[in-house]
Parts: structure tokens; sequence; C-alpha cells
């Protein structure tokens, strides 16, 4: 891929060249182009390694058009709120390298899993605002969000044992009713849990 886009649809199954090979040249060059893997390729290794060399979504096949188009208007807003000409990203003494794939606070690394990574840099990317559950779960873990289910809740969890609970600056808070936000706090309108 000479050509700079917007977004890069890519599959998996290519006739050459596999499409994760193409997306970890692509990422390993510099390039920060926004990709989405569509693909018929379902298996969550396969998701899982699509996001782990840098796709920024997966969709596999079949798929709803209008579900395609959404996701792509989704990519390109967040596309068009991140810097990429630098892959740092920061809150406070909070600082994730996008493309190192690597999270420190207070200078301290802090190792995160791949999912735990992606949620970080979804809340980043999204820095103060109110992020209800029902939006992590389609733009993390692309699925449909069940009142019933703590996925979400859990996966908050054990990120703030990583990144706030040994920290005096507490980064990750419960916006009661309505859902998390990442910000340097206001105490007056944040329920800290």
């Amino acid at each position: 891929m000479t050509e700079d886009f917007n977004v890069v649809i890519m599959d998996v199954m290519l006739p050459d060249v596999s499409g994760f090979e193409l997306v970890a040249n692509y990422r390993a060059a510099g390039k920060h182009t926004t990709v989405l893997f569509l693909t018929a390729k379902d298996d969550l290794s396969d998701k899982i390694k699509g996001i782990e060399i840098g796709a920024d979504d997966y969709l596999t096949k079949p798929f709803a058009f209008a579900e395609l188009i959404v996701r792509i208007k989704s990519l390109l807003r967040r596309a068009n709120q991140i810097d990429y000409k630098s892959t740092m990203m920061q809150i406070a003494d909070l600082k994730m390298d996008i493309a190192k794939r690597t999270v420190h606070r207070d200078d301290i690394a802090i190792k995160l899993t791949a999912k735990e990574f992606s949620l970080l840099q979804f809340m980043l990317e999204r820095r103060g605002e109110v992020l209800p559950r029902s939006v992590i779960a389609s733009q993390v873990w692309d699925m449909n969000f069940y009142s019933d289910t703590n996925v979400i809740d859990v996966a908050i969890r054990r990120l703030r044992l990583k990144i706030d609970d040994e920290f005096a600056i507490k980064l990750i808070h419960t916006v009661r009713g309505m859902g998390y936000k990442l910000e340097v706090p206001d105490t007056a309108e944040i329920d800290v849990e």
C-alpha cells in the first residue's frame, strides 16, 4: 500500500499474501491509516490477531452494509480526533505509545493484555466523555451490550487495578447510571468506585 487513504478495508484471505501480513508490514513501516478487517475468518483467535497486529476494527462476513457504513464513520471520527503524526497519547502522568504498544504511569511500565490496551486506547481517544457500557461493548468488544452481563465492569476494574490503584490521581471514573469516564478528576460530578 503506497497511497494515503482515510480508511483501508482489508480482507485476510488474499491470493498471494495474507491481509494480516500486509497490515503488519504497513504498521511496521510507520503507517497509521485506519484499518478495518472485513473477512470471513470469524474465529476469536483471528479477531484477536487482527487487532494485535494493528487493525482498528474487525468485521466478519456475512455483514449488514449499514453496519459497515456505521463502523467506517466511527473509525473516521476517531481518526480525526488523534494526531497520527505522534503515536503518543497522554493524560496526566499516564502515557500510551500506540505504535510501540506500551503504557507508562509516572514512568512505571504497565503491562496490559491486548483487550485492556484497546480499552484504554478507546478511553484515551474519547477522554472527558462519558462512555456508556453499550458504546464500550460495541467499540472495544464488537458485541451488543446486555444489562445482565458484567463483562465491561470487570474489564474496567482490571484496568483500574493496573493504572489507578497504586497512584494518587485516579483517572478512570464511574458516572453513576451512565457509564465510565477517563479524565483528571473533577470530584463534584464523579462517583469513583
